[in-house]
């Protein structure tokens, strides 16, 4: 994802990086060229004049204007609602470094030793949630975090992250037996856990729920549609200038198709989705420096917002 601060208006007009204009440019020239040839015979099909009202194309526009914000709409509750998800997690992962840290009671050097390895894992389950988010393994993550013992463990499931919190949720019960922690703390840090796993439903839950099909079909057959039909009711009202016209509003319905898509899928690793990679750096770069774990390359990120 990103995200820059407003600058002046010229700038704005020829920001590349972050827009949706790469991706439709070549449908826009398609469709301007259309145009052109539309204007240059006067509207015809051989010799078929084409009579459009342009009245037709305000209803159909503002139809279309309508259902295109109901999608928009749609997107950006998805979006937003991962978005919160992974706020959340840098909220969880945070206090139960805290609770690990500050409530164990165990202060040997083994003992600290093992609670850094918790840590590190909080943040593997991190990276692993992100991987599986995007369909890829995340195995170098995996092997620098986590030890020998645990990746062992870990060869031949499925699901990584609940794999991970099984781990840590085995460490938890057996500190509570040495008597390192009671049951009060740690039915504490057992909430932590299930929130993790709640983040972490959430998210497959919008990761494998996508918008209903029906509905993007709809919207890019219309808009389509639309525009390919507009040159013909604009050609003899505005002349030369029908062209431009069709390209300008051609650009603002394709764009914003382009952009509903785009955000409906907000784990993927397009400019306009989450920062995940990001937002797993600034968890490891605040959980390790409670453990005063060493950070070696891995330093927090200038943005959460630069993927």
């Amino acid at each position: 994802m990103i995200v820059r601060q407003r600058t002046n208006w010229l700038k704005m007009l020829f920001i590349w990086r972050g827009s949706v204009l790469k991706k439709i440019i070549v449908q826009l020239v398609i469709i301007t060229l259309f145009s052109i040839a539309v204007y240059c015979f006067k509207g015809k099909i051989y010799d078929y004049k084409v009579h459009l009202n342009p009245t037709i194309f305000t209803l159909i526009g503002l139809a279309l204007a309508i259902f295109m914000g109901f999608c928009n709409s749609a997107s950006y509750d998805r979006y937003w609602e991962g978005r919160k998800l992974w706020g959340l997690l840098v909220i969880e992962t945070r206090s139960l470094t805290r609770q690990i840290l500050s409530l164990v009671n165990d202060s040997s050097p083994e003992a600290q030793k093992d609670k850094q390895e918790i840590v590190k894992m909080i943040s593997a389950f991190c990276w692993s949630l992100n991987y599986q988010l995007r369909d890829k393994t995340g195995t170098e993550h995996l092997s620098r975090l986590l030890s020998s013992e645990h990746i062992e463990q870990l060869k031949g499931k499925t699901f990584i992250p609940g794999a991970i919190l099984g781990c840590i949720a085995d460490w938890l019960n057996g500190q509570n037996k040495k008597g390192n922690i009671d049951t009060i703390v740690l039915t504490s840090m057992d909430h932590q856990l299930n929130q993790f796993s709640n983040i972490s439903g959430g998210c497959e839950r919008i990761y494998n729920t996508p918008l209903p099909f029906a509905y993007s079909v709809l919207l890019h057959r219309t808009v389509y549609l639309y525009c390919f039909w507009l040159p013909f009711g604009l050609v003899d009202s505005l002349g030369w200038m029908m062209p431009l016209i069709v390209l300008l509003i051609s650009y603002t319905f394709i764009a914003l198709d382009a952009i509903i898509q785009e955000i409906a899928e907000p784990f993927g690793e397009e400019e306009n989705d989450l920062a995940l990679n990001s937002i797993c750096r600034t968890i490891e770069f605040s959980i390790f420096e409670q453990a005063e774990i060493p950070q070696n390359e891995f330093k927090v990120p200038d943005s959460y917002f630069i993927d």
